[in-house]
C-alpha cells in the first residue's frame, strides 16, 4: 500500500466518524426530547408528585425530600427517583436502537450488543441515579442570574448534566458496539 493510500484511508475514517458523531449528536437530542418530554409529564403526575414526599434512601441511592423555607414540598423523595430514572431508560432505549439502525447501519448481532449495552447503560444509570439528587439538590430554590429555580427548572438542570455525560460516553462505547457495518 502507497503513502498516499494510507493518508486517504484515515482522511475517509476520520470524515466516516466525523459524520457518524454528527448523527449521534441529532439522536442524542431525539433521546433528551423523549428524556425531557418523559420527566416533565411525569413530575407533574399526581401519583408520581404525591411520592416526592416519600424519602428514597437505598445503597448509594438517596432521594431526600426537599421542602422550602415555609416546608412545602419541592422536589426529591421517590417520585423524583421514578420520574427521573424512567425518563433516562426510556431515552437509552431509543438511543440504541436509532443509533444502531441510523448512525452506525450496524448489523451488530442484538443478541449480542443489547445484553452488552444493557449492562452497560445500568452502570450508568446507577451512576446518573446517585448523581441526578445531588445536581437537584444543588440548584433547586435558588436564584441564578434573576431566574427562580424551582422543581421544574431544578429537574431539568439536572437531566441536562446527566445526559451531557451520558453523551460523552456514549459515543465511544457505541462506535465499538456498532462497528460491523451493514451488508451494502
Amino acid at each position: 500500500m502507497s503513502k498516499h493510500n494510507g493518508t486517504r484511508q484515515k482522511t475517509g475514517g476520520a470524515k466516516k466518524t466525523l459524520w457518524q458523531f454528527v448523527k449521534f449528536s441529532i439522536v442524542g437530542m431525539l433521546a433528551s426530547v423523549v428524556s425531557f418530554g418523559t420527566l416533565n409529564l411525569l413530575i407533574y403526575m399526581p401519583f408520581i408528585r404525591d411520592l416526592f414526599a416519600e424519602p428514597f434512601k437505598w445503597f448509594v441511592f438517596d432521594y431526600p425530600v426537599i421542602r422550602d423555607t415555609a416546608g412545602k414540598v419541592l422536589s426529591g423523595g421517590l417520585g423524583y427517583f421514578i420520574a427521573f430514572n424512567t425518563a433516562n431508560i426510556l431515552a437509552q432505549l431509543v438511543a440504541f436502537f436509532v443509533n444502531r439502525e441510523k448512525t452506525f447501519k450496524s448489523s451488530a448481532n442484538i443478541g449480542v450488543t443489547l445484553p452488552i449495552y444493557i449492562v452497560f447503560t445500568l452502570m450508568l444509570i446507577c451512576f446518573s441515579a446517585w448523581l441526578s439528587p445531588q445536581i437537584n439538590a444543588l440548584v433547586i430554590n435558588r436564584t441564578v442570574f434573576g431566574v427562580f429555580i424551582g422543581k421544574g427548572l431544578a429537574a431539568n438542570i439536572a437531566n441536562m448534566g446527566i445526559s451531557f455525560v451520558q453523551f460523552v460516553v456514549y459515543f465511544p462505547v457505541d462506535k465499538i458496539l456498532f462497528r460491523k457495518p451493514k451488508a451494502a
